[in-house]
């Protein structure tokens, strides 16, 4: 589920993957910020990004997915710059004012380079936000093809953070939008942190 045949292949198999909508977290979150630098890990097909750079956001997003970077690029005027990363890699260097990671997958047995790179790459002030399914969402007892303790959840990045920051949410949250089709999705995990030095 984290590589990228895995996901160009998803991606592929229908013209479009997700509802073409920002995330709700990140429209809460981020609505009344001052545009500045921000980072979009695992873009997908660029919705965040571009209503980021409608925003007057200058936008650097990053996925594992080609198809997804090229479906993404067809869609924007050149506002965002698009670049092909493996997510468990350190994302690209330098300083953003806004971090974000909305949904993706980030495996534990990768180690914790990307999560670290998520961290470094905000620039003093900044803001990190993460968020994700609630894994307690899920039915218990229930083979959903995955171990939910495989992956990174927006606490267990908190728990990486210092004294260089201050954490202003780490919690589950009803959605603010309905779940996606034939999920038990009702509530999200959210991490926003400013970093202070």
């Amino acid at each position: 589920m984290t590589d990228a045949k895995f996901w160009d292949d998803l991606y592929s198999s229908r013209d479009q993957l997700f509802s073409g909508r920002p995330n709700g977290v990140l429209v809460a979150e981020a609505g009344d910020l001052p545009p500045g630098r921000a980072l979009d890990v695992g873009c997908g097909e660029g919705a965040d990004a571009r209503w980021l750079a409608d925003r007057g956001w200058q936008v650097t997003a990053v996925d594992i997915s080609r198809t997804a970077l090229d479906r993404a690029a067809a869609t924007d005027s050149g506002r965002v710059t698009w670049i092909a990363l493996d997510l468990t890699e350190v994302p690209p260097p330098g300083e953003y004012d806004l971090v974000t990671a909305q949904y993706f997958p980030l495996p534990k047995q990768a180690g914790a380079a990307g999560p670290c790179g998520l961290v470094a790459a905000v620039a003093p002030g900044g803001l990190l936000l993460v968020a994700s399914h609630d894994p307690a969402d899920l039915p218990p007892g229930e083979d959903h093809g995955f171990d939910p303790a495989d992956y990174w959840h927006p606490t267990d990045i908190a728990a990486l953070l210092g004294e260089d920051w201050t954490i202003l949410a780490d919690e589950s949250r009803p959605r603010t939008t309905p779940p996606p089709p034939e999920t038990h999705h009702k509530n999200d995990t959210v991490l926003l942190a400013r970093r202070l030095r």
